[in-house]
């Protein structure tokens, strides 16, 4: 994409209660589900791994990943209590205390845990975050040489007038506060050329990053050496 426009950060936390809450009652079936199938594609059939899903929110995709992998456990961070708040309840109601961990702590490196991880995965994380380069240092220190990893994230639109197509196409029905955290949420969002330039950055050149969807890009891999 040559000159996009340029990218116009929102804050990392979710953490206004009223905005946290729009979010869970909004119907992501479809999207969540779409996400945990190319995770189980790009992980193979292991029956057990241990997982860390960064930016967890309500915990929806844990949820559904551990009922087609019950074998697996995963360790669900978030860095706002609202939708940690939330993420509980989901997670007592769907009977998954035992296999799903709640942590409150930052993706970029606060109160992460220490242990190297089978499979690391993301949904919607990376267009909250301004400081890239500690995000991937933080994702390369939670894995080991083999790790699996698969990120979706929204892409920058070319334009505001873009930005507010795509947030009447795919969010019209949807509560307005949700519409306008979209909405900022494009704006703040990474192009596909960022998110290469950020990875070879990192070293992480085993990854891959494509669009997937006329507003998403993929992220997806395993670790090498570095």
């Amino acid at each position: 994409m040559s000159n996009p426009m340029p990218r116009r950060p929102e804050p990392e936390a979710m953490d206004i209660p009223a905005e946290a809450e729009a979010y869970d009652r909004a119907d992501f079936a479809a999207v969540n589900q779409a996400f945990v199938d190319r995770l189980l594609e790009v992980a193979g059939e292991a029956p057990r791994a241990r997982a860390i899903d960064l930016g967890t929110g309500p915990g929806d995709i844990p949820i559904r990943l551990l009922r087609a992998r019950p074998g697996w456990r995963v360790t669900a961070v978030d860095v706002s209590e609202a939708m940690l708040s939330l993420a509980r309840a989901n997670v007592e109601r769907a009977d998954l205390a035992r296999s799903i961990e709640l942590v409150l702590a930052d993706a970029k490196g606060g109160g992460m845990p220490a242990v190297p991880f089978d499979v690391i995965f993301s949904n919607s994380i990376v267009h909250h975050i301004t400081d890239v380069a500690a995000f991937w240092a933080q994702l390369k220190r939670l894995g080991r040489k083999g790790t699996v990893v698969f990120l979706r994230d929204l892409a920058r639109p070319a334009c505001q007038a873009d930005a507010h197509d795509i947030v009447d196409r795919y969010a019209r029905e949807e509560a307005v506060v949700l519409q306008e955290e979209f909405y900022r949420s494009l704006l703040s969002a990474y192009t596909v050329e960022e998110v290469q330039a950020q990875l070879a950055a990192a070293g992480l050149d085993g990854l891959e990053v494509a669009m997937c969807s006329d507003r998403h890009w993929d992220v997806w891999g395993r670790l090498g050496k570095g």
